[in-house]
């Protein structure tokens, strides 16, 4: 099994196995690695938003006949009581909180900030991994370097203490950041959240159990098997 991470954070967990780190250079490098690393299969695990490598991997699988399985977060869907304003990109999101928000909790990761730095009259809590580098220009903003899961009492706090009226996130789905919503459905926080980016038609399935059990299949075979953005690399192989 050979995990690949995009190595975008400083300090990743590491999987266990072998690991790469860095991109592969679009379609065509990735499809070269597939052939001359003789890969037998590709569990794509990357997060929902990354949308360009899962397009490259479909396209390189197709192109080397490699079959390719998604791993794919069930969305989050609305509940009752919810104050949700659903936005197709970050530009829209940043447009909705221009028109109703002053305190922003926002939970979007550091690469994602840039629409929001024109909006002088909103307060923001940036909340990511690591700081951007460089910070983008906020009239009035706080980092909170943080990383998930995040308990639902330390949500609650957080916005009862930050006064939060907005929070602007994307439609991760999981577990792990899913507490803000609940949070913010009890207090009355209104969310803003973004939709998923269009993904290719793939097989897919829900759930780690279901893709190590496609991964054994394969791995029983005696085929090498390829995680990208892989939280796959975790299970132990027979």
């Amino acid at each position: 099994m050979i995990s690949s991470l995009a190595g975008r954070t400083g300090t990743p967990r590491q999987p266990e196995g072998e690991v790469r780190t860095g991109g592969f250079g679009g379609t065509a490098g990735l499809a070269a690695y597939l052939h001359d690393h003789a890969i037998a299969a590709v569990v794509d695990a990357t997060h929902p938003f990354a949308a360009r490598m899962g397009w490259n991997a479909a396209h390189a699988c197709a192109a080397t006949a490699v079959p390719l399985l998604r791993l794919h977060r069930p969305v989050w869907v609305r509940q009752n009581g919810d104050l949700w304003d659903e936005a197709a990109s970050r530009e829209e999101a940043a447009a909705i909180v221009a028109r109703q928000a002053r305190r922003v909790l926002l939970a979007l990761g550091r690469q994602d900030l840039a629409p929001f730095t024109s909006l002088d009259h909103v307060w923001f809590l940036i909340r990511a991994i690591e700081p951007p580098e460089p910070m983008p220009r906020f009239s009035a903003a706080e980092f909170l370097p943080a990383k998930g899961p995040f308990p639902l009492e330390a949500e609650r706090a957080l916005l009862r203490d930050r006064r939060i009226d907005t929070i602007v996130c994307k439609n991760s789905g999981g577990d792990a950041a899913s507490a803000k919503l609940t949070a913010a459905r009890e207090h009355g926080v209104r969310v803003v959240i973004i939709r998923r980016p269009a993904r290719p038609s793939l097989p897919e399935v829900a759930t780690v159990a279901a893709a190590a059990d496609w991964v054994s299949a394969i791995a029983n075979t005696g085929g090498r098997v390829l995680g990208v953005e892989s939280i796959i690399a975790q299970i132990p192989l027979p």
